[in-house]
């Protein structure tokens, strides 16, 4: 059956399904594998998302969807942009086919991404999770570059969330990037007492380091850690990130699961960035020369695929999704077939001896660029 078909055939179940039992049944899904096999396959509604993974543990624990949705792109950082209504639209598509964690933050835009996860996302309040991040400094709208992890203003850019976002409470409140002038123990009392208040419900940090999350998580417990991790980059794996989280019980979620799109196969060296709305044109890793080089790597995804009836993409997703039980990548995407590409990498399964052989073609091929700038790069890793 081609995936076009599945997905089709799959909405009509859902449709006449939804009509039955209600949509909120299906939204919220709750079987995993270990209750009763391949949810998704066919004869249980088409749904490629429908069983959940765990971040976080205890009164801190979130259900989500195995794939979660990166809402940044659709506004910010990512060139051209679709129109609002055709991104709405879309977000409600992956929330039909069971998605139910979906990320942005306030420095997208900034705000702006805020506003259209709201105002797309509020009316599915109960039945999905929408996560923010707080830390980077903006002014006036506009972000100066600095970090602000104060009390205060963590505070203030909390309600100023749950403002745009249209919901009471924050599910996951992350803070973006290290702010090193604010003890992160001060960090994690306010989130705390955010939390005793009923603004937020559960917290997490971007690219820390694990005497970091130690520290923070002595606090008050961390949900999830959310650092860039893909086949190109996977530092979490040597620099203790990955351990602390399995280790306390946090959940991961890797941002950038397909490297900013490259392993899609759909960039090469002539592929132009929009000058004003895209931060690929000034990371190292896309440069045409870097591009060019690393589209070796891209090749081997697409070797591997192509016995196995799956994409470069599908390849890079699946791969994420075996290393580890409590990891939720958050691809985004503007189109409906990406989408559909995406959650259909739940579909396929490899033995582990075949994810080791494509590990190790992948790590004999050197990475050409940093994946930032060095300003960037300074706010990474505390």
């Amino acid at each position: 059956m081609s995936m076009y078909k599945h997905y089709s055939d799959g909405r009509r179940r859902f449709l006449k399904m939804s009509a039955l039992f209600g949509t909120a049944a299906l939204i919220s899904p709750t079987m995993t594998r270990a209750e009763g096999g391949n949810a998704d396959s066919p004869q249980n509604g088409g749904f490629a998302a429908s069983w959940n993974r765990t971040l976080g543990k205890g009164s801190c624990a979130l259900e989500a969807s195995p794939l979660g949705f990166g809402v940044m792109g659709m506004s910010y950082n990512r060139s051209q942009s679709p129109s609002r209504e055709q991104c709405i639209r879309l977000l409600h598509e992956a929330v039909e086919r069971g998605v139910t964690l979906f990320d942005t933050a306030i420095i997208y835009g900034p705000l702006s991404n805020e506003l259209l996860a709201g105002e797309a996302l509020s009316p599915f309040k109960g039945k999905i999770s929408v996560t923010t991040k707080f830390g980077h400094e903006v002014i006036n709208g506009k972000g100066t570059g600095r970090q602000d992890s104060r009390p205060e203003t963590i505070r203030r850019y909390c309600d100023e969330s749950l403002r745009r976002l249209k919901v009471d409470a924050i599910e996951l409140f992350y803070q973006h990037r290290f702010d090193p002038r604010v003890p992160v123990e001060d960090v994690a009392g306010t989130i705390s007492e955010l939390v005793k208040e009923g603004k937020v419900r559960r917290w997490g940090m971007c690219e820390v380091t694990p005497g970091t999350i130690r520290r923070a998580h002595a606090v008050h417990p961390l949900t999830a850690i959310q650092s860039e991790y893909h086949l190109m980059h996977r530092d979490v794996e040597n620099n203790g990130v990955l351990d602390v989280c399995r280790e306390l019980g946090i959940g991961f979620v890797p941002y950038s699961p397909l490297n900013r799109g490259f392993l899609g196969g759909c960039i090469n060296e002539y592929t132009q960035f929009d000058p004003n709305n895209d931060n690929r044109q000034t990371l190292p890793r896309f440069t045409p020369e870097a591009i060019r080089a690393n589209m070796r790597i891209v090749n081997i995804l697409q070797q591997f695929g192509r016995t196995r009836g799956m994409t470069s993409s599908q390849v890079a997703l699946g791969w994420l999704l075996q290393k580890a039980p409590y990891i939720v990548p958050i691809p985004g995407t503007t189109k409906l077939s990406h989408l559909e590409e995406n959650l259909h990498a739940l579909d396929f399964t490899c033995s582990p001896q075949e994810w080791a052989e494509l590990e190790n073609a992948v790590a004999a091929i050197p990475v050409t660029g940093a994946r930032y700038n060095a300003e960037q790069q300074r706010q990474v890793g505390h």
